[in-house]
This record gives C-alpha cells, sequence and structure tokens, in this order.
C-alpha cells in the first residue's frame, strides 16, 4: 500500500495485503450526455501508473476520440489523490533497463501524453489530493483542469535524479518556462492556489465545489456544435504563437469559410436565425 506524507511531499510503499484484491487500474464508460469518464481507479497506491496503465490510458484516449458519440472527455481518479506519479515498483523495473529499453519506455509515455493532448474532443481533468510528477502531465495535457483547494502538486523527478522531460513540453506550455524552469529544478511542492495562478489549474474549488463546476462546464460545452468544438480546441493550437501575417490571415478565413458553409454550420446558423435551438442542443 502507498502513504502519501503531507509534510514532506513524498510517497512511500508496502506490500499490499495478501487478501486485497487488485483493482481494475483504469475504468471507462460513456454517460447519457455523450461524456466519456475515464478514471484511475487504483486509490491504494495513490493511482500511481505504470507502463500497463499508460498502455491502457493510449487505447481509451484513442476509443474516445474515434467514437462519434463522445462529445467531451473527463479525467478524474477515485480515492484520496489524483496520481502520485510514477509507480515504485515499475520505477524498479526501470532501473535495470538499457538505455534503448527506457527510451522505448519513456515514448511509450509521450505517446500517451500526445494522444490525450491531440485528443479532437473537450478534455477536463477533476483535480484532488495530490498530483505528482507525471501526473501534473496528465493535467497539464487537458483542455481544462478543475482542481480542489486541497490539492498539492510537484514536479519531483529531480528528487531522484531525473527530470520530467516527456512531460515538459505541455507542462510547460501550461505554466511557462521561467516557472517550470523554477518547480523543474526545487521540486518544491505548491498549492491548488498557486496552480491556479500559474495556470496549472483552471479552476481551484472546494471538494464540495468539483462535480456541480465539472458538470456546469460539461453543459456549456454540450450546448455547442460537436465538430465546431474540435475546430476551435484545434484553431487554438494553430494560432498560438503564430505571427498574425498574409497567410495566417488566409488561413483563418479559409477556415471560417468551410465551418460556415459545412452541415452544422449551416444547421446552427439558421437555427439562430429563426430563434429555435440547435439540433444538438434539443438532445441535452
Amino acid at each position: 500500500m502507498t502513504t502519501f506524507s503531507a509534510t514532506s511531499g513524498e510517497f512511500s510503499s508496502s506490500a499490499a495485503s495478501a487478501r486485497d484484491e487488485a483493482p481494475t487500474p483504469v475504468t471507462y464508460s460513456v454517460d447519457k450526455r455523450g461524456v466519456a469518464i475515464v478514471t484511475l481507479n487504483n486509490p491504494h497506491k495513490h493511482n500511481a501508473f505504470d507502463d500497463g496503465m499508460i498502455a491502457t490510458l493510449t487505447t481509451l484516449f484513442k476509443q474516445a476520440a474515434e467514437d462519434d458519440s463522445v462529445r467531451a472527455v473527463l479525467l478524474r481518479a477515485q480515492g484520496k489523490s489524483f496520481s502520485a506519479g510514477a509507480d515504485l515498483q515499475w520505477m524498479q523495473r526501470m532501473a535495470g533497463y538499457s538505455e534503448a529499453q527506457n527510451q522505448r519506455d519513456a515514448m511509450a509515455l509521450a505517446t500517451m501524453l500526445q494522444t490525450l493532448y491531440t485528443l479532437p474532443k473537450p478534455t477536463i481533468a477533476r483535480v484532488q489530493g495530490a498530483a505528482f510528477g507525471g501526473a501534473v502531465g496528465l493535467i497539464a495535457c487537458c483542455d481544462i483542469a478543475i482542481g480542489s483547494r486541497l490539492s498539492k502538486f510537484c514536479l519531483s523527478e529531480v528528487r531522484i535524479g531525473l527530470i520530467p522531460a516527456t512531460i515538459a513540453p505541455y507542462v510547460v506550455e501550461a505554466m511557462g518556462a521561467r516557472v517550470c524552469r523554477r518547480y523543474f529544478q526545487t521540486a518544491e511542492v505548491f498549492s491548488a492556489r498557486r496552480a491556479r495562478r500559474l495556470g496549472l489549474l483552471s479552476e481551484a474549488v472546494t471538494e464540495d465545489e468539483l462535480d456541480s463546476t465539472i458538470d456546469e462546464i460539461i453543459t456549456q460545452i454540450l450546448k455547442n456544435g460537436p465538430q465546431a468544438v474540435g475546430q476551435a480546441k484545434t484553431l487554438v493550437e494553430y494560432v498560438a504563437g503564430v505571427p498574425i501575417d498574409a497567410a495566417l490571415m488566409s488561413k483563418t478565413s479559409q477556415w471560417i469559410a468551410a465551418i460556415r458553409v459545412s452541415d452544422e454550420g449551416q444547421q446552427g446558423l439558421q437555427a439562430f436565425l429563426a430563434k429555435q435551438p440547435a439540433p444538438w442542443q434539443e438532445t441535452n
């Protein structure tokens, strides 16, 4: 069983009871609204992940991306913690890997993170308790992250002589390079309030407000055209950091023109002009 020390910000592991049954480490369901719910489900280990969980998450994120009935994806966790990061037994195995084996192992994690980051539907992280190491990367990959005010965060890799390499592109994008220079090097534990201020969290709310806040965000998303929502997500990635020049102006003009003449765009415009709900609003 893994335990977390709030004072030291460290996790420790002891053997689980023989009578404890291993849970399904990740569960997946789609509710009647079309929200795919991916749940980290190993609370006895504070949802620490290993190569098996990484492979499962990659498969489930791809499944949600390819399922036309899915309108949004909620990433959540059972238990007191969102995730402790890497599982200790997995780390022990990795310690004996060759450099080539380590690269393949790290590439699997990088692939999972990229699959989540590029998932063509809204992604929301529900964060409670501790989120350490690679768990911060999972949160940074999501479009929206709602955390409990009691949650704690740490980019802890340098404590054991490692670096947060595979999660770095997403965390740096979320929090900024100057901030990451500090937290990548110090491995300080920081609060939800600070995570909100730094951009890792979209909102920090009380434990009692977590689910209602997320439900309100999902309700707002479901009022909107499914294809438009996906295109809006792609739009942000495309224009971020790109000079506003003739090429960008031409690209965005072509983009909106194509959306306007699409089936969804036409349905939405006609419903708006007729002061009627759009087809996707009638089912929610």
